[in-house]
């Protein structure tokens, strides 16, 4: 490229190079970058007071950051040289290494565009469990840590079970469940998973043996709810390494959480729980009149209503606003189409949301679709992947008709999908009445998302269910 055109172009090919340079920088890994004193020091407070300050660093050809790897240095100098970061940069290597030279060369415009990226992206969904292993290496644990909070949201609405053993680090679950233990913050893996995921993790450290072993004595919750009852005897002479490993994880799991049954058949047996805390949930289960405790941790998505209407996923005469909650149809546009929900509902759970019809058209149809080869540009109850409810009372997938589920409704009308992923059955209430599970409707997939169709002049809200 011809240089005299672009000063970040021009200024990118200094980047680590040791012809233009003057000083070396010494990495954590050992590993010897290269920089230029007066371009480092005019961008960072941090190298002028420890390039121009009269000692001895001032005269040396290199400098050392015993704490900073060369992954994350190498981002700090090209945003110092370039005044900006190239998006691919960042990947799950070298995003926290960034993040924390960022802090601690005080670039709080660098720190920004890594939480942007983060957040903006689909890294933090992809990557959380490697990123928060990392932060938990190079970062203490405190609440103030906005990369941290935003790792341990994304990493708290995934299911533990669906976390290879190798992505996330006993000091990254460590991290995952102390920020959200007794706390109001959403979570969708139940307390056992929790329990289950952290003690084959502890048995991995121990050996690969332990870990086999434990896989084995350790059944899934959906295992133990389809199967007859199952006991574990230990066999396993190794329990008080992986119980002295699971140590750092315990007080962190909610047991009381943990149906009693579960807790003597499963877990007691296999002697890696302190006698203590197993005997003080039995202890609160006989003297608490009311056991209203949910198997699973913080908020649910049905409490914190994560329903909006995906921009991405909508027909193209469709009007998404107010920050999502509410989509409309263009004027005169007679064509129904069809918009889904962000939100992906999928495993296990009881899911719930509201749609209320604020302006009818001349059919409307409420209910959930599957993402994959879904037409957004025609209405979801004719296709293969949608399932929906009719605003003249029938049900709808693909040539699949069930006329007379429910009165016609209209303008105004307020429909509650009621959609239980442990059973995959799906059942509708119309203004307050509920109706039948709907029983024809025995293909709904693993993963589903809150769809609508309709025309001009249709108006229709979306939000957490209210049962009153």
């Amino acid at each position: 490229m011809t240089r005299g055109y672009s000063l970040e172009q021009d200024l990118r090919l200094l980047v680590n190079n040791p012809k233009y340079s003057d000083v070396e920088i010494l990495c954590e890994d050992e590993k010897i970058l290269h920089g230029c004193r007066a371009i480092l020091a005019a961008r960072s407070e941090v190298f002028d007071r420890l390039l121009y300050n009269g000692m001895k660093e001032s005269y040396e050809k290199q400098i050392s950051f015993p704490k900073i790897k060369s992954a994350g240095m190498e981002i700090i100098l090209e945003y110092i040289y370039t005044g900006s970061v190239k998006e691919e940069s960042l990947t799950k290597d070298n995003t926290v290494e960034a993040f924390y030279a960022a802090d601690y060369f005080q670039l709080s415009d660098l720190q920004d565009f890594i939480l942007k990226t983060v957040k903006n992206t689909n890294f933090a969904k992809n990557y959380s469990p490697e990123l928060l292993s990392k932060i938990s290496e190079k970062m203490p644990l405190t609440e103030d840590n906005i990369l941290l909070n935003l790792l341990v949201e994304a990493a708290a609405n995934i299911l533990l079970n669906r976390i290879e053993f190798g992505r996330l680090s006993i000091m990254g679950l460590k991290y995952l469940l102390s920020c959200t233990y007794e706390k109001e913050k959403p979570f969708v893996t139940p307390e056992y998973e929790v329990f289950r995921y952290s003690a084959i993790l502890a048995a991995k450290q121990v050996s690969n043996d332990a870990h086999k072993i434990f896989m084995k004595q350790l059944p899934t919750l959906e295992q133990l709810e389809n199967t007859s009852p199952i006991k574990v005897e230990n066999k396993f002479t190794g329990h008080q390494k992986v119980a002295k490993e699971l140590e750092t994880l315990v007080k962190f799991i909610d047991f009381r959480r943990i149906k009693p049954q579960i807790l003597a058949d499963i877990i007691e047996p296999l002697e890696i729980i302190p006698d203590k805390i197993i005997s003080n949930v039995y202890r609160y289960v006989a003297l608490s009149s009311n056991l209203n405790l949910n198997n699973t941790r913080g908020i649910s998505i049905n409490e914190i209503g994560y329903y909006f209407w995906d921009k991405s996923a909508c027909g193209s005469k469709l009007v998404i606003e107010d920050n999502g909650k509410i989509v409309y149809a263009l004027d005169g546009y007679n064509s129904h189409q069809s918009v889904r929900a962000k939100i992906a509902l999928e495993d296990k759970g009881i899911f719930e949301w509201d749609v209320i019809i604020e302006k009818a058209c001349s059919y409307s149809w409420v209910g959930v679709c599957a993402s994959e080869n879904l037409n957004y540009e025609s209405w979801a109850g004719a296709q293969p992947t949608g399932w929906v409810l009719g605003s003249g009372g029938a049900l709808y997938n693909h040539n699949k008709v069930v006329r007379n589920y429910c009165p016609a409704f209209g303008d105004g009308a307020r429909i509650a999908v009621h959609l239980d992923m442990n059973k995959r059955t799906c059942t509708f209430s119309v203004n307050g009445k509920k109706y039948r599970e709907v029983s024809e409707w025995n293909n709904l997939p693993s993963k589903l998302y809150p769809v609508v169709s309709f025309n001009s002049p249709g108006r229709f809200r979306i939000l957490p269910h209210q049962k009153n």
